[in-house]
């Protein structure tokens, strides 16, 4: 993997990704952009009653919305026309985003692109360049975490007007956290709970159950296992196992790394082949990892992909039990929901 790093004409930073060294992405910013303008600021408060953090960042109200596809900010730029990314080519891109939720010492915020091609998806990727893709989380991951004030690396795409997404792009984003996110402060206070009760590992012993027990089995590998968990909150839910367990995604071992984009390409595919529907599915695909302070090494890296839609025509909306309470109330029994995942392999 080589990469290239630069800088936009506001000096947000632009990294290129690419699987050959002959590539040159070192192409100028064009755009009389000023660094004032873009910077944003946005304000982390604190819960009273839940401890949880909640981001302000009310300068996000002017960002870009549903472009259309001739004035799209993540295609190449053309000559006539400069786009976020400077170079009339790329394979994979990463850069600051232009109105982040995340500003200065509150984090940062980051836009993956993983394809040039603005018609193409996710699944629609070949094998080496989803590779690639994991190469660059992988990278800002470690970058990121290593920084000062940084405690969680994020990163995550959404896909679908469903869903909420602005630009119909491919594309993800990489967050770096001033703080430990409310779901996995949940999660790390179990698994330190079941360690001092029991001395295992929760994690461990999720997986096993589900790769013993078997019918909420999606897909398993020599590496990866991917099942729809017991309690699902949501219709089609999958979570994405390595079967060793490791903090984060930089600590991933060469066999699991190489093994990634054949199991991940596949149940992106299923999950398009869910409903009968020209439409992709919209979806939320999730990477959890460990926090840069205490928990690391009970933490286990995993994916979680998820869908709101619950049959071909209904959507599943989070309605008073879930916004009001937190109280999931799921219409999709998780063994159908496996079985039908099973039924939409591959051939």
């Amino acid at each position: 993997m080589k990469r290239t790093s630069t800088r936009l004409a506001d000096g947000r930073e632009i990294f290129y990704y690419d699987t050959g060294d002959g590539a040159v992405r070192a192409f100028p910013d064009t755009r009389p952009l000023d660094a004032s303008a873009t910077a944003g600021s946005s304000e982390v408060r604190r819960d009273p009653l839940l401890g949880d953090r909640v981001v302000i960042a009310s300068h996000r109200q002017g960002r870009t919305y549903h472009p259309p596809a001739d004035a799209c900010p993540l295609c190449p730029s053309t000559e006539g026309r400069a786009s976020e990314i400077p170079a009339p080519d790329y394979e994979v891109v990463v850069f600051e985003n232009r109105f982040p939720s995340l500003t200065g010492d509150t984090g940062r915020c980051e836009v993956i692109c993983f394809t040039p091609d603005h018609l193409t998806s996710f699944a629609d990727l070949d094998e080496e360049r989803t590779a690639l893709v994991l190469a660059a989380w992988s990278d800002r991951t470690a970058e990121l975490s290593a920084r000062e004030g940084v405690q969680q690396v994020y990163c995550f795409e959404n896909r679908g007007t469903e869903i909420g997404v602005t630009l119909a792009h491919s594309h993800g984003q990489i967050y770096a956290f001033p703080f430990v996110t409310p779901r996995t402060t949940r999660m790390l206070a179990t698994v330190a709970a079941h360690r001092e009760r029991t001395g295992g590992n929760l994690f461990d012993e999720v997986l096993a159950a589900e790769r013993a027990e078997g019918t909420r089995v999606v897909l398993e590998t020599e590496h990866w296992t991917a099942f729809v968990p017991y309690a699902a909150r949501w219709p089609y839910e999958v979570h994405l196992y390595p079967r060793h367990r490791v903090p984060d995604l930089p600590a991933l071992g060469d066999e699991a790394r190489a093994a990634f984009p054949r199991v991940y390409l596949e149940l992106l595919r299923r999950f398009d082949r869910l409903f009968d529907r020209p439409e992709p599915t919209p979806y939320v695909s999730a990477w959890h990892q460990a926090p840069a302070g205490e928990g690391r090494a009970d933490f286990a890296l995993h994916l979680e992909l998820f869908t709101i839609r619950r049959t071909a025509d209904k959507l599943k909306y989070l309605a008073g039990t879930e916004s009001g309470m937190e109280a999931y109330m799921n219409d999709v029994r998780p063994e159908a929901a496996a079985a039908r995942l099973r039924e939409v392999a591959s051939a």
